[in-house]
Formats: C-alpha cells, structure tokens, sequence
C-alpha cells in the first residue's frame, strides 16, 4: 500500500531516505551516513551494603570520538569539497538532518566536531555494472539531536 505525503507526515516513523547533511554549514550529496552514536560511560559502584541494599549505576557523560561513515557516488566533475577537507584535515560541525515529505528538517543531529580519517575509492570492475561510490570515514564527537 503506496503511503501519501499527508500520511508520511502525520504518521511515524519517518521514513529514513529522506534527509540532507551539511559540514559548516555547505550542502553535501551523500547517499549514505551511518554509525551516528550518542553512548554514556557507566560504572558499577559497591560499597560495604551492597550485599544488602544492591549495587550502584552511575552513568557518566563523556564526550568521546565514534566512527560515523559517509557514502556518495562519485562525483566525475562537480563537488570536490569532501576531497579537499580529507587532504587538509581539521575538524568541522556538522549536521544531519531527517526531513519530512516536504523537505524541511523534522530532526536534526549536531555533530561538534568531525576529522576525516579515511577515504575509500570504489573497487574497480570491467564486469561489473554497479554504481560508483566513495566511503568516508570520520571520527565524530559532540552528537547532540534536536528538533527544528
């Protein structure tokens, strides 16, 4: 059963192929981003009662690097951007955002810091007709979400 825009946007879960990334605040075309990961550190405490009045759980919130990938088809002549910050380095803010039918950004993940720490070319086959696409690895840090 085909699913009208009206119904999309009313009706959750909003459908995951719809959404934008920008890295300082340029437009990118990814096809792919995957490993987004917010996770807090958490550490069990026992002290002298615990037999009788139970364990502990503290949770800590550290802000840590996780691997967050990047995939897109490869661009013959147009945008080089992502190219050129892998060969300069550097961290940058970035953000992902899921949109709505329309277009406009429904959720938005903030990422404070992003340093690219890989580029894989595609794999290269006279027999093969698939679509060329080039991963990009970041380490990403300071993932918070919010809603527009």
């Amino acid at each position: 059963m085909a699913i009208d825009e009206d119904t999309e946007l009313t009706t959750p879960p909003l459908m995951a192929y719809n959404f934008q990334v920008s890295v300082d605040g340029l437009m990118m075309s990814v096809s792919e981003v995957s490993g987004l990961e917010l996770a807090s550190e958490t550490v069990t405490y026992r002290h002298g009662m615990s037999a009788w009045e139970g364990e502990q759980l503290a949770v800590y919130h550290v802000d840590q690097y996780k691997p967050l990938t990047l995939k897109r088809g490869t661009m013959a002549a147009g945008d080089m951007s992502l190219y050129q910050w892998f060969a300069q380095g550097g961290a940058r803010s970035m953000t992902v955002s899921l949109c709505d039918a329309h277009g406009s950004p429904t959720v938005v993940w903030q990422i404070a810091r992003a340093v690219p720490t890989k580029l894989t070319p595609p794999s290269f086959s006279a027999d093969g007709r698939e679509v060329s696409v080039d991963t990009f690895e970041l380490m990403a840090s300071g993932i918070s979400i919010m809603n527009p």
